[in-house]
């Protein structure tokens, strides 16, 4: 895979707990950042329940419309952790003991603590490839081009060193943003003009109310340095004919 190949990816959020409130997602947000980082854009984000229906039709879509599926949620112990055997079932591919994992997680626990229930999360997909994981043991897995993350997100940040050798990205996706003491309203056809000029450029602006400042800060998302400086310069002439105020936030 080339440099300059546009690669994508999807996020599959999978737990009761985000969808009824009581966990907050931020995996999202680890995920989306390093994964921009390495060159790859994030095309969706779903978040659904542990169904096992609707995680084998929702991965089957995904991964055949992205370079990359990235799932959190449903790899530990309990009954309803369930994206193992998904996965699995999507793939139609034998779920069994990965020999590997067994080895890992029985060195890791003391005697007698490796449990039938712990021994559930060395249950994966046939030939699925390890994630280690260096903070609780239990290894994530990815089998083709979906990656399996714990739910955890101290865990899963800590296991994302050891999938940048296996993610092919493209050129990392630069971002400049610009804080304005204005609203949406003010700005919102000179910001169409400089869009429609730069079309290969994504900007986008967003309302904040920060430290009683009302105002708007515009994001300018490119690979090439050069296209955010030339929409840089045309978004501050019309802010400075428009005598708007530039903040820090």
């Amino acid at each position: 895979m080339k440099n300059n190949t546009k690669v994508n990816a999807a996020i599959l959020i999978i737990g009761n707990e985000i969808l009824s409130g009581r966990t907050q997602d931020t995996n999202t947000t680890t995920l989306a950042k390093w994964l921009n980082s390495i060159g790859v854009v994030v095309n969706e984000v779903r978040v659904i329940p542990d169904i096992e229906k609707t995680i084998v039709e929702t991965l089957n879509i995904l991964r055949k419309s992205n370079s990359y599926v990235f799932t959190t949620g449903g790899i530990g112990p309990t009954h309803d952790d369930i994206t193992a055997e998904s996965v699995s079932k999507a793939f139609g591919v034998k779920y069994e003991i990965h020999k590997e994992a067994f080895e890992i997680l029985k060195s890791y626990y003391k005697q007698g603590e490796f449990n039938e229930g712990r021994q559930k999360m060395v249950w994966m997909p046939k030939n699925a490839k390890l994630i280690l994981n260096p903070t609780s043991g239990a290894p994530g897995f990815s089998v083709d081009n979906v990656f399996c993350l714990p739910g955890v997100p101290s865990i899963l940040k800590s296991m994302l060193g050891g999938l940048k050798n296996k993610i092919v990205g493209g050129e990392p996706i630069l971002s400049h943003t610009i804080n304005l003491k204005t609203v949406e309203s003010e700005i919102a056809n000179s910001l169409t003009k400089v869009q429609n000029q730069n079309g290969d450029v994504e900007i986008g602006s967003y309302p904040f109310f920060h430290a009683g400042k009302l105002g708007v800060s515009i994001v300018i998302r490119s690979e090439k340095q050069s296209k955010i400086d030339v929409c840089n310069s045309q978004i501050l002439k019309f802010v400075k004919e428009k005598n708007i105020e530039i903040v820090d936030r």
